[in-house]
């Protein structure tokens, strides 16, 4: 039994009132107030309008104790604070949106400051910047000790009355609108209170803000709030956004144990407190952190919390050598939490356990914070910006609300749009499941999952559907509708990814596998149910990686030279203006649109708007980005964009002919080192975008040991352990002529092997030979006519250096419109 479908659409009251504005933000958090007060700085004539589902100074933001993660100390710097996050991410963040965060992070802070928000400084007036799990410098800046939240919200609270926009609270989101073209047109609302704008109201809006915090309230217990309830997650599947990387769940792991059987909202004890010296000791009092990590209690959230949960009995958090004075002063917070509890930190242990605090994952959006519905925008905790991968950096997420707000904010170019009636299937679930929803969450897809622990909670998640009453729309049922909705798709994404990564920890797949799970499940709300797609990982290009930037460096200086554009300059007013598409006049698959969009806007396009993602097959005319700006700027970077985007489309599109010749093979194509001069990390990002893998990208990160090195070495065995003992962590390939080489490697313990022009027969008994002690990959000679004969022989890989030295290119162009 399936029991009823996950409703499109709330059952609720025609609205009874209607109001109109430029823009609806849609929550009162740093993410939603700072889009209203920058948008409103930016466009002064636009009415901003802000509805929140409490009161403005409630919500997640003001219970943040930690602090903002920015570089605002002269020796720290961008690439480091990138690369801490990074490596929390655990190999999913998207570079590109990393590298905009921590590169706009210290003037978005700057800003908030002059908005009027108050810092700890030194006694010398400096900011005071304290260090938090996974950072490797101190980059931390904190208010009053651990309430940072509280002052940020209190400044744009402030500052949000002193502008005059107007706010609706008490105003709980029910569905998104829309036009007759799909574009978002406004939302649908419940007002809880009296007068005019009470009841279900329509609030007609060109552009749509979702920025309504997390979703923690789908677990027992958790630090959220209890208006936490995934609203916004919920509102974008039913209204047929792409949802992304939801089973990332990031459970902190410090979090005050005041009962066995304690839920709902629980009090945090920030990180900042083990950033300042605190240990983790067990019930005997011992560390065990120091054996765990090298960064010890400091180390990434998702390893402190697994840590934790695997101790066998209560773990307590030992702060007692800061003295009464330091725990006044730096966590009057914290303290006052433990005091109404009846421990002392000064002199008692605090016992913690962890409990479910952020989602990583939520609407998907580009860097620009658009969704897959044009109009309808994201920031903040219910969007996947792609900032925080599987497990988000410490303080990584006020920096977040704050930089993808302000980008949403100059983004938005709204327009009057026509709501037209929705026509999709409606519901409700029963209130009274909501206890229900939670208890199965923690017990079965809370901090350790596995196989059977979600394949009951996804049974027990469809029984919750069915009601033997009729349910009335009101806010508990509404409530309970989007709590049940966002477990559901929570749990599948959570049972489909069969492996250990970051937040995500599977007990029956124990180990991050990156060659099959190193991707992103995107999920979409349809009529037939849930429709998830696996989309790999890197598909987001970061344009302004130095590398990049060297690229297009070179093709400008190339194309420019001093002169410039002489035939723009000469036939083409100044000041002229236009907009344009970038066609594809063939058939293929798009790589290299955010390589393309970085040439334009380096020569001072205005906007451009991707229609296609690389790594999508497109048709012949379809259109797959749209430029605006000024005509001479846009017909200067035409060709060096083109260049780039035809030669890594055409490498894609001959990677994507491969990867289906190899279909249901199991076998993988690979490419090789043969790639033109500064192109190789583009070229080799255009494989991945056709479906293919790479390997090494240089000589330095993989070794392959091949018939030359053999000789010098004096046999198979004597190279691979000469690189064994020279290089102890670095990936060992053997590339073998022969069978009896083949014997030699697998001999040596070598666990990559290349076939080096094998023909089929041989690969077939060379794979019978290994029997899966080893992987092996096919190269030399190969064909796209044979390519299915050598992988069904069973090999894992077949290495084809043709994908990056001899792909035609696909023909795409550049059409100005009028």
């Amino acid at each position: 039994m399936s029991g009823p479908a996950i409703p499109l659409r709330l059952s609720a009251p025609e609205p009874g009132w209607t109001r109109e504005a430029d823009v609806v933000v849609v929550g009162s958090g740093v993410a939603g107030l700072t889009v209203a007060l920058r948008h409103a700085e930016l466009n002064p004539e636009a009415k901003v309008l802000v509805v929140t589902k409490d009161v403005l100074g409630a919500g997640s933001t003001r219970f943040a104790q930690g602090g903002i993660a920015a570089v605002l100390d002269p020796a720290d710097t961008p690439e480091e604070h990138l690369n801490d996050t990074l490596i929390a991410g655990v190999g999913l963040c998207d570079a590109a949106a990393v590298r905009a965060l921590v590169t706009e992070g210290p003037d978005a802070v700057r800003r908030l400051i002059e908005r009027g928000a108050e810092f700890d400084r030194t006694d010398g007036g400096e900011l005071q910047l304290g260090r938090e799990g996974g950072h490797r410098r101190n980059r931390v800046v904190h208010a009053g000790g651990d309430a940072t939240g509280a002052e940020v919200q209190r400044a744009l609270v402030a500052a949000l009355h002193e502008r005059g926009i107007e706010v609706i609270e008490h105003a709980l989101v029910l569905d998104l609108l829309k036009d007759a073209e799909g574009r978002a047109a406004g939302v649908t609302l419940h007002v809880m209170g009296e007068g005019a704008r009470d009841g279900v109201g329509a609030v007609h809006a060109g552009a749509v803000v979702l920025a309504t915090g997390g979703m923690g309230q789908i677990y027992q217990s958790t630090t959220n709030p209890l208006v936490s309830t995934g609203d916004g997650v919920a509102l974008a599947l039913r209204a047929g956004a792409v949802v992304r990387d939801l089973e990332f769940v990031q459970f902190h792991p410090t979090v005050l144990r005041v009962g066995e059987d304690a839920a709902g909202q629980q009090p945090l004890i920030t990180e900042a407190v083990r950033g300042e010296g605190a240990l983790l000791v067990d019930e005997h009092g011992k560390r065990f952190m120091d054996e765990v990590h090298e960064l010890a209690e400091l180390a990434p959230r998702d390893v402190v919390a697994k840590a934790i949960m695997r101790q066998p009995g209560q773990v307590y958090l030992d702060g007692r050598h800061f003295g009464e004075e330091k725990w006044r002063t730096r966590f009057p917070t914290v303290r006052a939490l433990c005091l109404e509890h009846g421990l002392d930190p000064a002199g008692d242990l605090i016992p913690v356990v962890p409990a479910a605090h952020y989602a990583s994952g939520g609407v998907r959006t580009d860097l620009h914070g658009r969704t897959s519905i044009p109009g309808l925008y994201a920031c903040g905790e219910v969007a996947c910006t792609g900032v925080h991968g599987a497990n988000r950096l410490a303080s990584n997420s006020l920096l977040e609300g704050l930089v993808f707000a302000e980008r949403i904010a100059q983004d938005i170019e709204p327009s009057v749009r026509r709501a037209v009636e929705g026509t999709a299937p409606e519901g409700l679930c029963d209130p009274r499941i909501r206890p229900r929803i939670q208890a199965h969450m923690s017990r079965g897809a809370g901090v350790l999952r596995s196989r059977e622990s979600l394949a009951l909670t996804a049974k027990a998640l469809r029984d919750a559907r069915w009601t033997p009453v009729k349910v009335d729309p009101r806010t508990e049922a509404w409530e309970a509708t989007n709590l049940l909705t966002v477990a559901t798709v929570l749990t599948a994404v959570a049972l489909a990814r069969e492996e250990t990564r970051g937040s995500h920890w599977r007990e029956d797949h124990g180990e991050r596998d990156d060659e099959r799970w190193l991707g992103h499940l995107d999920v979409r709300l349809t009529e037939e149910g849930l429709h998830m797609t696996y989309t790999p990982h890197g598909l987001t290009l970061d344009a302004g990686a130095p590398e990049i930037q060297a690229v297009i460096d070179r093709a400008l200086a190339e194309d420019l030279q001093e002169a410039g554009d002489v035939t723009s300059l000469a036939t083409i007013p100044e000041g002229h203006r236009s907009a344009g598409d970038v066609v594809a006049r063939q058939a293929g698959i798009v790589a290299g649109l955010g390589v393309a969009e970085a040439v334009f806007a380096r020569l001072g396009a205005g906007r451009t708007t991707r229609l296609a993602d690389d790594g999508q097959r497109v048709k012949a005319g379809e259109v797959l980005m749209t430029v605006e700006g000024d005509t001479r700027a846009l017909l200067t970077a035409e060709r060096t964009a083109l260049n780039l985007l035809t030669h890594l489309s055409g490498i894609a599109t001959l990677t994507g002919a491969w990867v289906a010749a190899l279909e249901g093979t199991g076998a993988r194509v690979r490419d090789s080192r043969k790639t033109l001069p500064g192109l190789r990390a583009l070229e080799k990002y255009a494989v991945r975008a056709g479906g293919g893998v790479n390997h090494r990208m240089s000589l330095s990160d993989a070794a392959l040991i091949k018939d030359n090195h053999v000789v010098a070495a004096g046999g198979v065995a004597a190279a691979f352990e000469a690189v064994r003992e020279r290089f102890p962590g670095v990936p060992v390939e053997v590339e073998v002529d022969t069978l009896e080489q083949l014997e030699e490697a697998l001999s040596a313990g070598a666990e990559v092997i290349l076939l080096d022009n094998f023909t089929v027969e041989q690969m077939a008994h060379a794979v019978q030979i290994t029997k899966d002690r080893a992987k092996l990959e096919a190269s030399g000679g190969l064909t796209l006519e044979k390519a299915r004969d050598v992988a069904e022989t069973g090999v894992d890989y077949l290495a084809v250096g043709s994908l990056t030295h001899s792909a035609p290119a696909l023909d795409i162009a550049l059409d100005l419109r009028g």
